[in-house]
Parts: C-alpha cells; sequence; structure tokens
C-alpha cells in the first residue's frame, strides 16, 4: 500500500540532506545509500526525523517491512509508525495534525543492511490513508512497504473485532492453556531479532557481519576458518531449590502441521509456557541413519506475553515463521504454540 506503483505517494519530510524520502516507496532494495532515505546527523538530545506517507489506497494495515538495506553503520536506532484517516489534502508543514495521529507501532529497534517484519498494534476495525514513520535520532532507510487490504468503509471505522477468550487453565511446572472464543487472525511474518525480542532471543549465524545486531561480538575463531557469534543467548533458570530441577538438552522429532486451509489459515488451539525457565529450539538437518531424509525447511512460531491472571494476552499474540537456520530461544514464561 506505500508503494509507488500502488499509487503511494511521499508528501513530507522533515530532513532529507543525502537522500530524499521519496525513495522509500520505490521498486526493489536498491543498490547503496544513495537510494534510500538519509537525514543528517544530530546531537541534539531528543532529535528524531520523519516521513509522512499517502497509502495507495485506505484501508486496513496489517502490518510493515521496514529496511535498511545497505546502511551499515548509519542506520537509526529506531523507529515508529504512526497512522491516520483523512478525507481531504493537507499541508502537513503549516497543519502537522499531531492530535490525529495514532501509534499503530511502538519504537522498535533496529539492526543494520537488513530488513525488518513489524505487526502493527491495535488497528483492527480502522481504515486509514497515511502513515507516518519516524526514526531515531536520525540515519537512513532503504525502503518502507506497507501491507493491508482495500477497504471500501467511508469514515474511517469499522465494527471492531471482538476480543477472544480463554477457558481450561491447568498448571505445572509446563503449564498449558486452551483457548477459545470468537476467532481473529494475525500473520505470520519472516523472524527477526527485533520483532521477536518482546519474546526471547533468535540464534543465527550471519553471512555478512554488518548485518550482526548491535551489540553482538563476532570474533574469528577456528584458525580463521569460522566466525563466532557470542552468547547470542543466556541460560535462565529461577526454579526453587527444593525442586531438585536439572537443566538438560532434549530432542523433539516433530510432524508437519496437517491441518493448514487452503486458505492458508491455521487454528492455534493451544498455548503452554515453562515459569521458571527460558527454552531454547534449533532445528537438526538432513542426516543418514536416524536423520530425516525429507527434513523442513521452515517452522512455526507464536508467541504471547502474560497477562492478567497468568493468562495470555492475546493483544500481543504474533506469529513468525523461522528459517532451518534460525534456532530461537523463549524468554522465561512466554506463553507459546506446543
Amino acid at each position: 500500500m506505500a508503494h509507488v506503483f500502488a499509487g503511494g505517494r511521499v508528501e513530507f519530510t522533515s530532513d532529507q540532506h543525502f537522500g530524499v524520502g521519496a525513495n522509500l516507496i520505490l521498486p526493489g532494495r536498491g543498490k547503496n545509500m544513495g537510494g534510500g532515505w538519509e537525514t543528517k546527523r544530530s546531537r541534539a538530545k531528543g532529535h528524531k526525523d520523519w516521513v509522512i506517507i499517502k497509502l495507495g489506497v485506505a484501508g486496513f494495515l496489517e502490518h510493515a517491512d521496514v529496511d535498511t538495506a545497505h546502511f551499515k553503520g548509519n542506520f537509526p536506532a529506531s523507529c515508529e509508525i504512526h497512522g491516520l484517516y483523512t478525507d481531504t489534502n493537507v499541508d502537513w508543514k503549516a497543519d502537522p495534525r499531531e492530535e490525529d495521529w495514532k501509534l499503530i507501532l511502538s519504537r522498535t529497534k533496529l539492526g543494520p543492511h537488513r530488513q525488518h517484519f513489524l505487526q502493527f498494534d491495535d488497528v483492527e476495525g480502522q481504515v486509514y490513508t497515511h502513515i507516518k514513520l519516524t526514526i531515531y535520532p536520525d540515519g537512513g532507510l532503504q525502503r518502507i512497504r506497507v501491507f493491508g487490504r482495500r477497504s471500501e468503509v467511508v469514515g474511517g471505522a469499522a465494527d471492531n473485532l471482538a476480543a477472544p477468550e480463554y477457558v481450561s487453565v491447568t498448571a505445572s511446572p509446563s503449564e498449558e492453556i486452551t483457548c477459545s472464543g470468537t476467532a481473529m487472525s494475525i500473520p505470520v511474518l519472516p523472524l527477526t531479532p527485533e520483532a521477536f525480542a518482546p519474546f526471547g532471543k533468535v540464534v543465527q549465524a550471519y553471512g555478512d557481519v554488518a548485518a550482526v545486531p548491535k551489540g553482538t561480538k563476532v570474533s574469528p575463531a577456528n584458525a580463521g576458518s569460522a566466525n563466532k557469534f557470542h552468547k547470542l543467548s543466556l541460560l535462565e533458570s529461577s526454579y526453587p531449590s527444593a525442586a531438585g530441577a536439572t537443566s538438560g538438552i532434549s530432542v523433539y522429532r516433530c510432524q508437519p502441521c496437517q491441518d493448514v486451509t487452503p486458505g492458508g489459515l491455521l487454528d492455534l488451539k493451544v498455548l503452554e509456557r515453562h515459569p521458571f525457565t527460558n527454552q531454547a529450539f534449533v532445528p537438526m538437518g538432513r542426516g543418514s541413519g536416524e536423520g530425516l531424509r525429507d527434513p523442513g525447511h521452515s517452522y512455526l512460531v507464536v508467541v504471547a506475553q502474560n497477562g492478567e491472571n497468568d493468562r495470555p494476552d492475546l493483544r500481543t499474540l504474533r506469529a513468525f515463521v523461522a528459517t532451518a537456520a534460525q534456532g530461537i530461544v523463549y524468554n522465561t514464561a512466554i506463553w507459546r504454540k506446543s
């Protein structure tokens, strides 16, 4: 929806010192930093820059792809996105309409030289015509893509979906909950460290060390034949001392999902969590003997934060598709699809 070929256009930029804002909605992923939007450096406390984009059509929004391709050292530290509905032309310099913008993506860390797939918050039943992408404190982005569906609703509002309910709670060292109630749908997005950060850690190597998340130590190993990505996750355990619990490594042999609908939907029926430890899942590949001859190439990750009364907060429900080159570590007490 935010694409020049879909009718989108950039209507305002706070700064475009090195690269113009209109580049953000061009096709492709650019060839270098000059193909994106880049602002001048600022040392002012609390500085930010922003761009306002009119979507190709008014619609219901789902998620964004914020791309920092080629920006390896001067990418923004974080970004946030607001949405707005208007059926009139606006002079954004004279009338910024600050009171009308609604936050649809809270401030999220960004990494260098890669795509960030980020689900919008609290957008159900609301139609938008514009987004405002804000970066902190400055820097460059290559592209932004906004995904959703066209709406024929006039006036910016539609009936909201009812919130799901939860029933049948059981508790043990591994807690499980069955979900029922009014259906809701969420997108399944490619797994990235920044989007998964509220729920855990992504364990993976990087072919280009310039794309490694900020703060990750990388050093050569094995006489220079390997790169070591240090301590991508730490182990956690908060069992009572009397529990006699121990850490261990287990192996799951999983079957692929069998109940995916022709439309690509999969019902989520059960969530579980481990309240005393974090959990690591690392896929194992092809092998002879007991190894799988045709292993999977990706797997589904569904997570939610803990909410009131120790039940999942489905407002935070997220779904990701991880590749076989990515492991994950769930934070302690994070609800997940079993």
